[in-house]
């Protein structure tokens, strides 16, 4: 059984912000460079942040939090964002971390640092 769950604002957009299939919550790519006001963020800490904030909410839907989450991938447009965004990161998974994956690429946009997805496992 799959159930999905869809931010306000995505409109017409063709993605979901996370998806429940079984006992797992799949969210999409959360990036950062804009606010909760839309303004634009700069710098790959504030970006992050941003990341995991929007990563929270596709979680909640599903009443999961990072406790739950076993695989991420970061998606950095700078290799030298690495230790600062590392350290952010490091902020949010604390005890056991997740399996991650880290790779350098160019994004969608060019005001986009960083993009970041998980999995969680909430039966």
């Amino acid at each position: 059984m799959k159930k999905v769950y869809k931010r306000k604002g995505l409109g017409s957009f063709p993605i979901s912000t996370s998806v429940k299939a079984g006992d797992f919550v799949y969210t999409s790519g959360h990036a950062g460079y804009r606010g909760p006001d839309g303004e634009e963020l700069e710098g790959i800490e504030a970006q992050t942040r941003q990341c995991f904030k929007g990563l929270e909410e596709a979680l909640k839907a599903f009443e999961a939090g990072f406790k739950d989450v076993v695989k991420v991938n970061v998606y950095l447009a700078r290799a030298d964002d690495f230790r600062e965004m590392n350290k952010v990161y490091g902020s949010v998974f604390t005890g056991d971390h997740p399996a991650r994956t880290t790779v350098v690429s160019r994004l969608v946009s060019p005001k986009m640092l960083v993009e970041i997805e998980c999995i969680a496992h909430k039966p």
